[in-house]
């Protein structure tokens, strides 16, 4: 008995010291961890939630912050200031407030105003396709891409075969591919452009361990420029998910087709990332065309490499100057502090605020902390429509009769503060007449949200509040 009785002390007091050994090592944990997360200068809501959620993953959350918490990196192959600095500027609308979101653009990014002498919007995918497809066939010197999203599918390959098309033919080819978003297209889909002398780059590959991962950083943006001539952007990526012709689920989507300064603009913006991805020297920048169009159009361009947030500081400015109306559609609605109060203020002071997202989106999360807002943006007078006949992937803000941004970023902390995105501010009656009316038809599909509706404590009401606690990680 004695025997026993000493072998259970003993054991108790082994495993006290080993409890011991482990607390300390987790309260050791917790304050590097904590210092780390601390000194990044994040909002305080991401800050509390990313010590909340490693917490309770001991050691092993320091590689989950490694890989998935830093937000600014350093891009240095590439003179960034200087160049932009030597880009001409164009005169911007008589309206102050256009004057002032064309000075917060100009400082934010330093990419001067400038203007378009065509804008064409392309609904969904096959409309955006063809125009793609028809403006590569006509290249005759370079065709730049960079995307998110290409699928070896029949989109994907449609797109591939006119690229080798005009490879063959002696036009450059540069195909700049996010290593995430295009994690499916292997050297063997991509073979034949090669093949034709065409140039293909991964941007942020993941690369364990000898490099950094940058696995939470992403390229959002779409990004096509012919000849220096024409140029694409907005929202669609090259898939089959995204052609209604192909598919009844297609996402609803909406992209652009530009002419004119803009598309100077738009091809330093593919060089700056080309140059970050590759290292090589810049694909030859075109002298910007020395003829003005009529229509403003200025790029916005935002990510991690800058603190400045471009495009959520733009759109919030451009909400808070707005005096009738401001008309936003997105498929992710997970805003901050600062878009809240733009959103529910311009709705308070009377004005016309309407909200246009997906009834069903790719992303239950996403959607739980989307509705999670939808209360207090009730109480304030906003409109809130879910587009219903498909997924909703529209990213537009409609704000008054004369701007417009459109673009490839969403209305989340992702777009804003992760992803890199690229967006155009308008200041034309004509673009922003246009967007309205592609509002109005989405809008009539979209039944209205209801302060009264329905909502259950465990289908509804408690997802949507746990989604919203983890939404600065989203």
């Amino acid at each position: 008995m004695n025997a026993a009785f000493q072998a259970f002390c003993t054991s108790v007091q082994t495993d006290s010291h080993l409890w011991g050994w482990l607390l300390g090592g987790w309260l050791a944990y917790l304050l590097g961890l904590g210092l780390w997360i601390i000194l990044q200068k994040r909002e305080p809501a991401a800050t509390l939630a990313w010590l909340i959620s490693l917490a309770a993953l001991p050691y092993v959350g320091f590689l989950i912050y490694y890989v998935f918490g830093p937000q600014r990196i350093r891009r240095q192959r590439l003179r960034r200031g200087r160049v932009r600095a030597r880009m001409p500027s164009s005169p911007v609308a008589d309206s102050a407030d256009s004057r002032e979101l064309a000075r917060l653009s100009t400082a934010t990014t330093r990419l001067p105003p400038s203007t378009a002498t065509d804008v064409r919007l392309l609904i969904d995918g096959a409309a955006t396709y063809d125009a793609l497809l028809e403006a590569i066939a006509q290249a005759q010197e370079h065709v730049h891409l960079e995307y998110y999203i290409v699928e070896p599918d029949r989109t994907g390959a449609a797109l591939r075969d006119a690229l080798v098309e005009r490879a063959r033919a002696g036009v450059k080819v540069r195909l700049l591919l996010d290593a995430v978003g295009s994690a499916r297209m292997s050297r063997r889909f991509l073979a034949p452009l090669l093949d034709a002398g065409g140039e293909i780059a991964r941007f942020h590959p993941m690369r364990l361990p000898w490099r950094r991962p940058w696995l939470n950083l992403r390229s959002h943006r779409k990004i096509v420029i012919v000849d220096g001539r024409i140029a694409f952007t907005g929202g669609i990526n090259i898939t089959d998910a995204q052609d209604e012709r192909l598919s009844a689920e297609a996402y609803r989507d909406l992209h652009l087709r530009l002419e004119g300064e803009v598309v100077g603009t738009l091809q330093l913006v593919f060089a700056e990332d080309w140059v970050y991805a590759t290292g090589d020297r810049p694909p030859g920048l075109p002298v910007p065309l020395a003829t003005p169009g009529p229509v403003q159009a200025q790029v916005l361009t935002s990510g991690p490499d800058s603190a400045w947030e471009t495009i959520h500081r733009v759109q919030v400015a451009a909400i808070h100057a707005a005096k009738q109306r401001v008309w936003l559609a997105t498929p992710y609605f997970v805003p901050g502090e600062a878009a809240m109060m733009a959103l529910t203020s311009a709705a308070l002071a009377g004005l016309d605020v309407r909200l246009l997202v997906p009834h069903r989106s790719d992303s239950r999360l996403v959607t739980f902390a989307a509705r999670s807002y939808f209360d207090e943006l009730l109480a304030a007078g906003v409109r809130i429509h879910e587009y219903g006949p498909r997924l909703l992937h529209t990213k537009a803000l409609l704000v008054d009769d004369d701007i417009a941004v459109i673009g490839s970023a969403n209305f989340d902390h992702r777009s804003f503060r992760l992803n890199f995105e690229v967006s155009v501010l308008f200041h034309d009656a004509g673009v922003a007449e246009a967007l309205a009316e592609l509002f109005q038809r989405d809008g009539h599909q979209s039944p209205r949200v209801r302060p009264d509706r329905r909502r259950s404590l465990w289908r509804h009401r408690l997802p949507e509040a746990l989604a919203r606690l983890l939404s600065p990680l989203l």
